[in-house]
């Protein structure tokens, strides 16, 4: 069962409203008297199509109401997307839940003991108060509607933007030994007939520098660790080659198998992306042999199991979901021969790692000597690239694209000091002067997310939200409307920070910046995608946010943007926390293997070039 069903949900389609201004404190026993009474009307599949209780009006335990007296331990999203596995990540506030039981035949006990809908009935809530009714909850039976089969909907995108001939111009840096050239045009990638023909329909006409550098990189059959700034194709930079493969070695997927043996696993942190990632390689395999499948949750399982049973070559996952099949013997990995991190950094440090763990450690996988991995993030630290080694040989190819770590350049980055309280009134004034702009709201926590949600609605913006505590249907539904313009403004937390390649997005608005600054180039990177241009705005509040400063302001400068003399100040005044990670640290622009002068240690050990390295940049930031 996913662990955000409850019984009652919050629900937000386009905004229809009904809501009084009374507010409250805690919950008392039984209901909670305070908190929004707004109902968010949605007319999407009929699923719910009456008015149900948002977020800020649910039922309170002792002394915990769901509305705002909640103490709520989950207010970050960073481990929910799968809704199958939680663990605890490094340096979050929140607590995090662990990852159900292990047990019975190789460790699995017939299925993933994550919070899957149909694995278990015990409750696994944040709270002993949501454990006790998390029986009552019904099984999740959304089955979500099959991808268009039309073709012009299949090949439709959004065009290049102004400064897209300027990724010619961005510094590329290839370290590792005997890289293979890069290629400059997609027919040098030597790309069968069909995948050639579904390349031109997808608009492509000229490769990216990730494409450039990671295709022929892949085709040579080595692994790769690839960082590129967001929106700069690397999804096909890594789907190109390993399809050509596929289809070069006649791979066909085998109909009606109870157990399906993939040649390729493709693995990301949340559902919207990873249903993205799907989309793609549909996209790029239209009309072969190869077959792409994707598994999640959030979906009925046996939907996604009847699905697998039909054929899968390329099979996209999230870590909880893909687990699960493994466990229940639908999934098999003797063949696997490709397995792709995309958003690597998130898969290795934000709880995911002990599940990226055991998927390499499952029975049938083969070893990373026999196997190829790719890695693909826009932000790469260093202490990810200590954990990256493990899953990858020891001459894998780093790939710098760019600043690493850096913001895209075609975003103007604008910040506005503003105070807590003050925030609410400074976002109606913003979207007041954007008019009708698509628009992406950040907040840290889901409770803000449908309250500001909320709020604009009363304040006319049509606007809709997502996060982790709605349900499949729901989520989608959001995307949905905001791409097709429905709504205008969707907020969302960290879950939509990821990925997600939404066309036309003109503006983002961090209203919370979040904790860490790689998470704030993720987040601005919804906007000027593909060479198209963006702007982002952030509300600063030096009560909360001065320790992120100092990398803001490394951020700015690197991207060429102008960095207000406020924030410099407080960047530089000494009042910023002592535990503030040097700006080289995270936004090193080669790989982590080199020596301080740029060579390679001559110890092969990748451990004692990593600690030769990490005594280097402890000394120098002594």
């Amino acid at each position: 069962m996913d662990e955000w069903e409850e019984q009652e949900t919050a629900t937000s389609g386009t905004c229809a409203l009904t809501s009084d201004t009374s507010t409250g404190g805690r919950g008392g026993r039984g209901r909670g008297r305070g908190g929004f009474k707004n109902s968010f009307f949605s007319d999407g599949d009929g699923q719910n199509n009456t008015a149900e209780r948002s977020s800020f009006s649910r039922r309170g335990g002792r002394g915990r109401g769901r509305g705002f007296g909640r103490t709520d331990h989950s207010d970050f999203d960073a481990n929910e997307e799968d809704g199958d596995n939680k663990n605890v990540s490094r340096g979050r506030r929140g607590s995090y839940r662990q990852g159900g039981e292990q047990g019975g035949r190789d460790g699995f006990g017939g299925g993933y003991r994550g919070k899957d809908e149909e694995v278990f009935a015990q409750g696994h809530g944040d709270t002993p108060a949501e454990n006790a009714d998390a029986s009552d909850r019904p099984r999740v039976t959304y089955v979500p509607p099959p991808p268009s089969e039309d073709e012009e909907s299949i090949f439709s995108h959004y065009e290049s933007g102004v400064n897209f001939d300027k990724y010619d111009e961005i510094l590329v840096d290839v370290s590792g030994t005997n890289p293979p050239p890069a290629i400059m045009t997609f027919d040098e990638a030597a790309l069968c007939e069909s995948l050639k023909r579904n390349v031109s329909k997808s608009g492509y006409v000229k490769p990216t520098p990730v494409q450039k550098h990671g295709i022929p990189i892949i085709s040579a059959g080595r692994d790769l660790m690839a960082c590129a700034q967001t929106g700069s194709g690397k999804t096909a930079a890594f789907l190109l080659p390993i399809l050509q493969q596929l289809m070069a070695d006649g791979a066909a997927a085998s109909c009606f198998s109870e157990m399906q043996e993939p040649d390729a696993i493709i693995v990301a942190p949340t559902r919207e992306l990873i249903n993205q990632i799907y989309l793609e390689a549909r996209k790029f395999a239209y009309g072969t042999c190869v077959r792409p499948v994707v598994v999640y949750g959030g979906v009925s399982t046996g939907h996604q199991i009847r699905d697998l049973s039909r054929g899968c070559n390329v099979l996209c996952g999230t870590p909880g979901r893909l687990l699960d099949m493994i466990g229940r013997g639908k999934v098999g990995l003797t063949k696997v021969r490709y397995l792709v991190l995309d958003e690597a950094d998130r898969m290795l440090d934000m709880g995911f790692e002990p599940d990226m763990r055991r998927l390499v450690g499952s029975p049938g996988m083969p070893s990373k000597e026999n196997r190829q991995t790719l890695m693909f993030s826009a932000t790469f630290p260093e202490d990810i690239q200590r954990l990256a080694a493990d899953f990858l040989k020891t001459d894998y190819l780093f790939l710098a694209v760019g600043i690493v770590g850096g913001a895209c350049s075609d975003v103007e980055q604008t910040f506005v000091q503003v105070t807590k309280f003050a925030k609410r009134e400074q976002l109606i004034d913003l979207l007041k002067s954007t008019g009708s702009e698509r628009t992406m709201v950040f907040v840290e926590t889901k409770r803000q997310a449908d309250f500001i949600a909320t709020i604009l609605c009363q304040e006319k913006f049509p606007t809709t939200s997502i996060h982790g505590d709605r349900e499949q249907w729901q989520r989608e539904q959001a995307l949905g409307d905001f791409r097709s313009g429905k709504c205008s403004v969707l907020v969302a937390t960290s879950v939509g920070a990821r990925g997600l390649d939404i066309p036309d997005v003109q503006f983002v608005v961090n209203f919370d910046l979040p904790n860490n600054i790689d998470e704030y180039v993720h987040r601005i990177g919804r906007t000027g995608r593909c060479g198209n241009t963006g702007r982002a705005v952030s509300f600063y509040d030096p009560g909360a946010d001065s320790e992120l400063a100092r990398s803001l302001v490394t951020i700015l400068s690197k991207a060429q943007q102008e960095v207000p003399s406020w924030l410099e100040e407080s960047a530089f005044s000494g009042h910023s926390p002592s535990g503030f990670n040097p700006p080289r640290k995270h936004f090193a622009s080669t790989d982590l293997r080199k020596g301080p002068q740029g060579g390679f240690f001559q110890d092969g050990s990748v451990t004692s070039q990593l600690a030769a390295q990490t005594a280097a940049d402890d000394e120098e930031w002594e």
